[in-house]
């Protein structure tokens, strides 16, 4: 269906209640999905294991409260792209900063590639997990690099399976659909994957519901290092840098104009919002019910395959706490490596001024591809890409913010769209706190990493 075709089946909805529009709004819907599939990647699901396992229920409310603060960010750079057509890169080149351009688009595409190596790993690893419980056969048993030869070729599978989506999704048309259709999919059915995880560990008396509730209120916050680490971390990348880059993009490759703003932000919130939530804190819960005072030290130790061997042993059975939550894992791991191709491919358009789409562009969708050597370098390289990458990516988000902040007050950028009056002053006062919150994330975070707190 043509953009101009759901502008006008949009119009005809203009006055109907929202329950009535909501139906449409879902069927039209695409790249909020595809910005839930790039946030719920290795990273979130790392962070939501530690939250839960190291502080049980009460700090359930961080990652809602994360995703708010960027949800209000994406509803500014969703306005202001949607009401002026212009390309996000180009927008901040003109109006702000030609250098703040240049560092964006610098760190987008260099966050994509290098947490790839971590997310083959990942992958990879979740592959072995269900390999083991559907067949009995232990890789991790394999003698000499037997074991990482075949977690190699796990990541080759996966590479084969995203270099082909991301491909064809670069060919625009219909294949952007089906990709978005694909991804809403994949999203319910990790969405389920860990609810089934909850539910179970629930019937097995895991989980105590009343403290559930309980830690949706702030209320403790760590006072140790590493757990106001994981917290300020967790409000500083619910929404990554190379997602800020990204999400401009995949709103005009739908072809999408004025007309659309409404839904872009009911499909931010249907698309992002509910299922980084919902994922997060199942994950969360499940890993507070199963592992929270097991007495082991955990901080910033637990992988998703040590958490699913422990799932087991603390009494969930090996299908549930095992293959189900691999496959949830692996689905996450698998749409955000998705995404990384796309954002690399954006961002080499941008910076080459390549036409979209063509031969050139589409390779350059391929440049995270070294990153399925994570199997064997990752545990070795991490230490040294890890830091720089996410300080640059970091301290650059909150510039990023700020850019948008001004942008959206620009009246020769905006028109007659800019924010005015009281409506200006909510949404600036709000983007204010988003940026104060993010920055003050960084740079608490930073200062812990250098030792200097």
């Amino acid at each position: 269906m043509s953009a101009q075709i759901e502008a006008q089946q949009l119009a005809a909805l203009a006055d109907k209640s929202t329950l009535a529009r909501l139906p449409t709004y879902l069927r039209f819907s695409g790249p909020g999905w595809l910005q839930g599939a790039m946030t719920l990647g290795g990273g979130s699901a790392i962070t939501s294991l530690t939250l839960g396992a190291q502080y049980g229920y009460d700090l359930l409310w961080v990652q809602p409260i994360a995703m708010i603060i960027g949800c209000i960010m994406l509803f500014a750079l969703s306005h202001q792209t949607l009401s002026t057509g212009v390309k996000p890169y180009r927008a901040m080149k003109q109006h702000i900063s030609g250098t703040l351009a240049f560092l964006w688009a610098f760190a987008a595409i260099a966050s994509s590639v290098i947490w790839g190596f971590s997310h083959y790993p990942l992958s990879a690893g979740m592959i072995e997990e269900v390999v083991a419980v559907a067949s009995g056969v232990e890789l991790s048993n394999a003698s000499g690099l037997g074991r990482e030869l075949w977690l190699f070729a796990f990541a080759i599978l996966v590479w084969c399976v995203c270099a082909y989506t991301a491909w064809n999704y670069g060919r625009g048309g219909r294949p952007v659909k089906v990709f978005e259709t694909a991804i809403k999919w994949l999203s319910t059915g990790i969405i389920l994957a860990f609810l089934w995880v909850v539910v179970y560990a629930s019937l097995q008396g895991k989980v105590d519901w009343a403290a559930v509730l309980r830690g949706f209120i702030p209320g403790r916050i760590p006072t140790d290092l590493a757990g106001v680490t994981t917290v300020m971390a967790a409000l500083g990348t619910a929404v990554g840098i190379n997602m800020t880059f990204i999400y401009g993009y995949t709103l005009l490759e739908r072809g999408w104009g004025r007309e659309h703003r409404e839904l872009a932000r009911y499909d931010i919130v249907m698309g992002l919002v509910i299922p980084y939530i919902l994922v997060t804190t199942l994950i969360a819960i499940a890993a507070a019910g199963a592992l929270h005072g097991s007495g082991l030290d955990i901080q910033g130790k637990l992988s998703p395959a040590q958490a699913a061997s422990m799932f087991t042993e603390a009494g969930i059975n090996p299908v549930t706490g095992r293959l189900i939550f691999a496959i949830g894992i692996l689905g996450m791991a698998v749409g955000s490596l998705v995404m990384h191709m796309l954002c690399c491919g954006a961002v080499a358009g941008e910076l080459f001024n390549l036409e979209p789409h063509s031969r050139a562009y589409r390779w350059w969708l391929l440049l995270p591809t070294p990153a399925v050597l994570g199997v064997f370098l990752w545990s070795t390289m991490g230490a040294y890409v890890i830091l720089p990458t996410s300080a640059i990516s970091g301290f650059l988000l909150p510039i990023a913010y700020l850019g948008w902040l001004l942008l959206n007050n620009r009246r020769d950028y905006m028109g007659a769209d800019r924010p005015k009056g009281g409506r200006a002053a909510i949404f600036n006062a709000a983007m204010l706190v988003c940026i104060f919150t993010v920055l003050s994330s960084v740079v608490f975070s930073t200062l812990v990493a250098l030792g200097w707190m």
